[in-house]
């Protein structure tokens, strides 16, 4: 009996030293205008329009009349805004799945005009500017 016991943790010892736990975090694929320093990077912060884009999803969330809105496109407003050149905050130290809700930190931390003027290299190129 003592032996059959030892047979059975062995074996339960050999097949659990096989499996090995595996936890993985899908990140979306970037968009072309996304930082390239921001690989592996959920959401990015735009400073100058106060709007966050999550990768994952392709959405845009922003405030409007109070309420946080999620779209695929930026609102009306903003629809001549230059996603190429206008800077995005990679929120690196971000892990959870509303960043918004720290809006008046990162509002403080990253005010309009934030890196204005430094280039920030893309993804991708923007459409007809290939050289």
């Amino acid at each position: 009996m003592k032996t059959l016991k030892l047979m059975i943790a062995g074996i339960v010892l050999i097949f659990a030293g096989g499996l090995q736990a595996q936890v993985s975090v899908t990140i979306g694929t970037p968009p072309p205008w996304g930082p390239a320093e921001a690989t592996g990077v959920r959401f990015y912060y735009m400073p100058d329009i106060g709007v966050y884009f999550d990768v994952n999803t392709g959405e845009y969330v922003y405030l409007s009349h109070g309420a946080w809105i999620h779209a695929h496109e930026l609102p009306g407003v903003y629809r001549h805004y230059d996603l190429y050149t206008g800077y995005k905050v990679p929120l690196r130290d971000y892990h959870g799945e509303r960043p918004w809700e720290n809006h008046a930190v990162y509002v403080k931390s990253y005010p309009k005009g934030y890196n204005h003027g430094q280039y920030q290299k893309t993804f991708g190129e923007r459409p007809g500017d290939h050289k």
